[in-house]
Formats: structure tokens, sequence, C-alpha cells
């Protein structure tokens, strides 16, 4: 399993307990959906590595996971600071007016307004604002992922439709 065929899951941020408990931050918008969790990746030095789950206890974007064969303080203490993955066909079917980041780069983005303007090379999930990074005309142009600017993918044909802010490449393109 490599880190392309899945995706980021969340971290694990804390031990709890003295028997080898630890907590999982989970990085999604619906934790619940991986509540039946039977096992999942760790990366241990640039490397996944299979854990399966004994038991998983889910409490808001953070759940309670006790590995097996980690029964103790100090080899739960290893984990912290671990990223957790699944593999991309353990992620939820969205709508179809839905998609998920990792989808969408290489999308060819389309103003309302200005047509083609490019490709998504990125996604930068931040705490504040989640947003795609584009290059145009030689800059790198960052545009807010909200449902006011980015209006529908067409995954069939790789379009991201958008409606940008008056101004918004003009800022980029200034020296």
């Amino acid at each position: 399993m490599t880190k392309e065929d899945c995706f980021e899951l969340g971290k694990i941020t804390k031990t709890h307990g003295l028997k080898g408990e630890v907590i999982l931050w989970l990085d999604v918008d619906f934790p619940e959906d991986y509540e039946d969790l039977e096992s999942l990746f760790l990366e241990v030095k640039g490397e996944l590595v299979p854990y399966f789950i004994e038991s998983y206890r889910l409490s808001g974007n953070r759940a309670i996971v006790h590995f097996e064969d980690v029964d103790s303080f100090e080899k739960a203490e290893l984990m912290i600071n671990l990223q957790a993955f699944l593999p991309l066909e353990e992620l939820p079917e969205l709508d179809s007016d839905q998609f998920y980041y990792h989808e969408i780069i290489g999308f060819q983005i389309i103003d309302k307004n200005l047509g083609n303007l490019g490709t998504v090379q990125t996604v930068h999930s931040m705490q504040a604002q989640d947003l795609l990074v584009m290059d145009y005309k030689g800059k790198e142009v960052l545009i807010p992922v909200i449902d006011e600017i980015v209006l529908q993918a067409e995954k069939a044909q790789k379009i991201l439709h958008v409606n940008l802010p008056e101004g918004l490449l003009e800022v980029y393109l200034e020296d």
C-alpha cells in the first residue's frame, strides 16, 4: 500500500491511559463515517504499516483507539504524531455535486466570466479556509473553497467551474 493509494484520515495526538490506548484526531468532515474501522495504516519512517484495531470509541473528531499488540504506555507513546491513512476505496460515497480534494488535482478551472484559467495544482486545507492552488500566467493564485466561488465540479470532464470575485486575479498579477 502506498500513500498515493490512500487518503489521510488523521493523526495520533497523544496517549490515553496506561494500557496502550491513543487519541486519534480525525481530519474529516463526518467522523461518524469511520466508526466501524477494523484497521488503518500508520506512516512509520516513511512507510505505511497496517495496524489492527481492538477497540475504538468516537467522541466528536477524536477517537480513543487501542491497537493490537500495543499494550503499554511506552508502546503507545511511540505512536504520537504518526499520520493515519485509509485506502481510497474506504472513502464514503459523495453526492454527485460533491468532491474530495484529491479528486480535483489536475482539473481545468473555468471561471463564469473569464473562461479557462488553468488547472488545480493542489489544495491547502487551512484551519480558517481551504484554498485551491492554481498557476495563472506564471503566478500562484489561491482560490477560497466556498460555495459562492467554487460552483460545480464535472468529474467526467475534469472541469471545475468557479465564479472568482472581481479583482482576485489582478492581486496576484501586480508586482
